[in-house]
This record gives structure tokens, C-alpha cells and sequence, in this order.
């Protein structure tokens, strides 16, 4: 079982819907995921949302031009994304397991995005399976960027993944660190809890 269902059970979405909607609601911009992944890929790449959950990233980046498939483990989430945005593709899988085969994309994608704590709310021990899964789906010279809390003042559960961990699983997964970030507003990151890493396929 992933950490993220000993947290929510598994029946989450609905309430992280309304989470969400609140605070755009309250004026705070949602957006910044989306932009940054606007600044790596023009519009018209083909774009993995991992760990899609209600779509809230997806959905805007559709809106921008970008050719997406999100996927989740989680079908509470992915019932309240089918229902905001029925036309697009959202796949229940999990990313530990991925078999890029069905996500029917060719030669690959041009960004995988992981927003929202993906990697520390993954099951124990199996981060590096997920990178590599991720990994997989991509072309040659395509980006994933990531981003997730360090400590438990940017997470929900105890910190289970360090910087160096995620870069040595990026490494054996044939991915370079190309810019880390504090924020998705790519703010510096001189250290920190909460950290974006943008990394690059280097494998032929």
C-alpha cells in the first residue's frame, strides 16, 4: 500500500477537489505547475501528468495546447478529473508497474510532470522503480520535472526521500539534473524543504 493510501484511504478525491477550489477561489493563483512546464515544452508536446489526481495541472496545460495523458493509481481522483475534463485521457495505473505500452504514445513523451508530493507518497521502496517506469515513457532528450517536500513542513507524511536518493534513482534511469528550483515559480533553490528538479533523458 502507497503512503498515500494509509493517508486518504483511497477516497480522497472529492475533498481534494474542494480543497483546491477553495483556494482558487480565494484568489491564489493554481497555475504555476503549468507555467513552468509551459517554459520547458512548447506548445503541442506531448505531455505524461504522473500522479494526474483531479486533473487540476492537466487540465490547464490542455488549455495551453499541450497533448497530455494523465495517470493515477487513485480512482476517486481520476473520477472527479473524468468528470471536469471527459475528453481527455486519464488512466488509472500505477507508476510503479507503468507499462508505457499503454499509453498508446509513439516515440515518447516530451515532458512527464510529477507535481504534488508524488515520489514521498509513493509505497516504501519503490521510488526508484517509479523514476525508471517515468523514465521509460520518454523520448530521447525529453524532461521530467518533479517536485516534492523534503520535510514535514512540505509534507503530509514523515520525509521518506532525500534529494541525493532521487538523483541517484534519476541517474540509473538514464536522466541528468538539468535545474532544481524552490518553487514552481522556478525560484533559486539554495536548499530548503520543498525543491522542483527539471532532469533530461540522456539515453539514445
Amino acid at each position: 500500500m502507497s503512503r498515500w493510501e494509509e493517508l486518504t484511504g483511497g477516497t480522497s478525491g472529492e475533498d481534494y477537489a474542494a480543497r483546491f477550489a477553495a483556494l482558487a477561489g480565494s484568489g491564489k493563483d493554481m497555475h504555476g505547475e503549468a507555467r513552468l512546464c509551459a517554459a520547458l515544452v512548447p506548445a503541442g508536446a506531448r505531455v505524461l501528468d504522473a500522479g494526474c489526481g483531479t486533473g487540476r495541472v492537466m487540465i490547464r496545460l490542455a488549455e495551453l495546447g499541450y497533448d497530455c495523458v494523465g495517470v493515477d493509481r487513485d480512482a476517486s481522483m481520476l473520477a472527479v478529473a473524468r468528470r471536469q475534463a471527459p475528453e481527455l485521457p486519464w488512466i488509472q495505473a500505477d507508476l510503479t508497474t507503468l507499462d508505457p505500452a499503454e499509453l498508446q504514445v509513439g516515440e515518447g513523451f516530451d515532458l512527464v510532470v510529477a507535481a504534488g508530493n508524488i515520489f514521498p507518497l509513493l509505497a516504501a521502496g519503490t521510488e526508484a522503480a517509479a523514476v525508471g517506469r517515468l523514465a521509460a515513457t520518454l523520448r530521447p532528450g525529453g524532461l521530467m520535472v518533479a517536485g516534492f517536500g523534503l520535510d514535514e513542513a512540505h509534507l503530509p507524511v514523515a520525509p521518506s526521500i532525500t534529494l541525493s536518493e532521487y538523483d541517484a534513482y534519476c541517474t540509473a534511469a538514464h536522466l541528468t539534473l538539468m535545474d532544481r528550483f524552490a518553487t514552481w515559480d522556478a525560484d533559486p533553490y539554495g536548499g530548503g524543504g520543498y525543491a522542483v528538479s527539471v532532469h533530461r533523458v540522456e539515453r539514445a
